[in-house]
């Protein structure tokens, strides 16, 4: 049989098997082959197995000298398209000044909602491509991108019309696939608006979102400072009519009954998790829904990091994310957040990898990707070096050689 391509010379082939989210020590368990070949057919793999036990034959052969090849990374949570910065508000916290001074100086999250509510579609799009391609670079060939800094219906939905334009520039370009999630991020101050925005958000938004297709997901902030429990359901609920995938942003400062109402509603994942206990570690646990961890937060914020040892140590899925945004996760490089899981969240380096990929597709819903397995999209990533725990142990240096996806190599 004759393929498009063959991929030789590789140390180690490593992916995780199985379509289904792992679990607990599932986590651990990956599949090693040493000096592999893998063929590709149609932008999707054909063959995995031992070079030496190869027959077919190749339009195109790639030696890769002895690199070890992983799946390509799934990035499962970013907020990439925004405009303006936070460098001020860095700064301000590097002095000692609190996130309550920084907001009442005109700071934190609001700035970052009257600037992107101030750009234009196209400008939005544009300032997210360099973002998205540092990710793709550091070895991401799908990835999620969320809208929430637009605070209002309108500005919202142009948000979500920059990441299709950029979904569709990305796969025109190289072939990453950026979807698109809906957040309803932060609330109005006054109570009666509040209110209001819901009953807009479930009569106006959701609807026009679903019926657009602009996005995949709904998530919600589900926080002491931002959402509630009972608002947070109605808007679930209004997704989930309109066959929406919904998510969570929660546990992240407070326990205030986030994680519940995800794995109650049959959320893909809830999100955060630094000030989850036991009771959400044992829900999380007992349930489909995936742990998402993002340690880039606690790293640039100080605050402690989300309990991924616990977390799978009872059961749970865990996948990581890099949380890319302006305020409190400026990191680029999805690889860079599987290194920092393993040091901050006590995560293996197996547990790593599979968090960062077979866990992180689950927690979009995906099963094509993420694995190096027959029928599976062909996007994996060459490494520098023959070993492929270089991926989750490298700091300050990129380990990625080189990213391909769909079969066709995109970067490196």
């Amino acid at each position: 049989m004759k393929t498009d391509l063959l991929i030789t010379g590789v140390s180690q082939l490593v992916t995780a098997e199985g379509a289904e989210a792992k679990r607990g020590r599932a986590m651990s368990a990956l599949k090693i082959v040493n000096d592999a070949a893998m063929s590709v057919s149609g932008g999707r793999i054909a063959r995995v197995g031992r070079a030496s036990d190869w027959t077919g034959q190749a339009e195109t052969t790639v030696d890769v000298g002895g690199a070890a090849v992983v799946p390509g990374l799934i990035d499962p949570h970013t907020h990439a398209v925004w405009a303006g910065d936070r460098l001020g508000d860095f700064e301000a916290r590097a002095s000692g000044r609190t996130y309550e001074e920084i907001l009442a100086a005109g700071g934190g999250i609001r700035s970052t909602v009257r600037a992107t509510a101030a750009a234009s579609v196209e400008e939005l799009a544009a300032l997210a491509k360099p973002r998205i391609d540092a990710l793709v670079r550091s070895g991401a060939t799908t990835i999620e991108v969320k809208s929430g800094y637009g605070f209002t219906p309108a500005a919202e939905l142009a948000m979500l019309e920059a990441i299709e334009a950029l979904a569709a520039s990305e796969r025109a370009r190289c072939g990453a696939r950026i979807l698109a999630t809906l957040l309803i991020h932060i609330p109005p101050i006054d109570a009666a608006d509040r209110r209001s925005y819901v009953e807009q958000v479930c009569a106006e938004l959701i609807p026009e979102v679903a019926r657009r297709g602009l996005a995949a997901a709904v998530d919600v902030f589900v926080e002491r400072e931002a959402w509630q429990v009972g608002e947070a359901e109605k808007i679930f609920l209004c997704a989930k009519r309109h066959r929406l995938a919904i998510k969570l942003h929660s546990d992240q400062f407070h326990r205030i009954g986030g994680v519940e109402l995800g794995v109650r509603l049959g959320a893909l994942s809830v999100d955060h998790l630094e000030a989850a206990g036991v009771e959400q570690i044992e829900n999380l646990a007992a349930s489909q829904t995936i742990a998402m961890i993002l340690p880039g937060v606690s790293l640039h914020l100080g605050i402690p990091a989300a309990p991924g040892r616990k977390l799978i140590d009872a059961g749970a899925a865990v996948a990581v994310g890099t949380d890319l945004n302006p305020g409190s996760s400026p990191l680029y490089s999805s690889a860079a957040a599987l290194a920092l899981a393993v040091r901050m969240n006590g995560l293996t380096a197996r547990e790593a990898l599979v968090a960062g990929t077979v866990n992180a597709a689950c927690a979009l819903g995906l099963t094509d990707r993420g694995r190096l397995e027959v029928g599976c999209v062909a996007d994996f990533l060459v490494l520098y070096t023959n070993d492929w725990r270089d991926v989750v142990y490298m700091l300050g240096a990129n380990p990625v050689r080189a990213v391909w996806i769909g079969g066709r190599r995109v970067a490196g």
